[in-house]
């Protein structure tokens, strides 16, 4: 494994909580890092740290799943809404850049309209 889970994890962890009104905490009996937005779920992390799964765009699954399945997966139970699964236990480290853009994606996906123009705006200065 190139990352350690905790190193991989802890870098999720600090793109998500960059994000406005964004809080980490579990989801039911799970131990795991969720991350929510006004108590929506945007990013989880699997109990084993192995993959994470997030919201994607529409259409956006299946063009990362058949670019690379081995890093891309439709993740049980959300596939079918269009989540999609990242693998972090490879040998090659995820591309952080990619994976930024993902978890941005996802929070403008889930929070509010007024967060997102918020947090845009944010960006573009």
């Amino acid at each position: 494994m190139a990352r350690t889970p905790v190193k991989t994890t802890s870098r999720i962890a600090a793109i998500c909580l960059s994000l406005p009104e964004t809080e980490e905490r579990p989801f039911g009996g799970h131990t795991s890092p969720a991350f929510r937005v006004r108590d929506k779920m945007f990013v989880v992390i699997s109990e084993d740290r192995t993959t994470m799964t997030l919201k994607a765009p529409e259409g956006v699954q299946a063009v990362l799943v058949a670019s690379d399945p081995e890093r891309f997966i439709v993740p049980k139970y959300v596939g079918n809404k269009g989540w999609v699964g990242v693998r972090l236990d490879l040998a090659t480290p995820p591309d952080w850049d990619e994976i930024a853009e993902l978890i941005y994606d996802s929070y403008c996906l889930i929070a509010p309209k007024r967060l997102v123009t918020q947090w845009e705006a944010s960006r573009d200065n």
